[in-house]
């Protein structure tokens, strides 16, 4: 292969391991949500707890809906044990929903289970701590 030649495959893979990252970035952070307040009252129908954070699939009137929670050192400072969230849980979500309205997905801010808040990000919520 030629100098010229490898160094175009060298910076092709760098921006499409650049694009990559970009995306996961965008995943894990707050810039793919909207910027109002959404609230979701549905039942788990699935739980994926761990790192980077929990995922919930929930069903809310036949709608099914990706809710990100917290990684597991946030649900536990929250107050949330696994078994809260566990399938057949019937909860309330507030936080922000997904920026493309055609996807059902939202990040938790606080969740409240039996008119308990649990407080996952505080500091984003209107009455939370600055």
């Amino acid at each position: 292969m030629q100098m010229p030649q490898l160094i175009r495959h060298c910076l092709a893979g760098l921006l499409l391991m650049a694009a990559g990252l970009s995306a996961a970035f965008a995943h894990h952070g707050w810039r793919w949500t909207d910027d109002g307040r959404f609230e979701l009252t549905a039942r788990v129908e699935k739980a994926s707890l761990g790192n980077p954070h929990g995922v919930l699939t929930m069903d809310a009137d036949g709608s099914k809906w990706v809710v990100e929670v917290g990684q597991p050192w946030r649900n536990e400072q929250a107050g949330l044990t696994d078994s809260m969230l566990a399938k057949g849980a019937t909860l309330t979500v507030v936080g922000k929903r997904s920026a493309n309205a055609k996807e059902q997905r939202m990040k938790a801010e606080r969740i409240i289970i039996d008119g308990k808040n649990f407080d996952l990000y505080p500091e984003r919520l209107p009455d939370g701590k600055k």
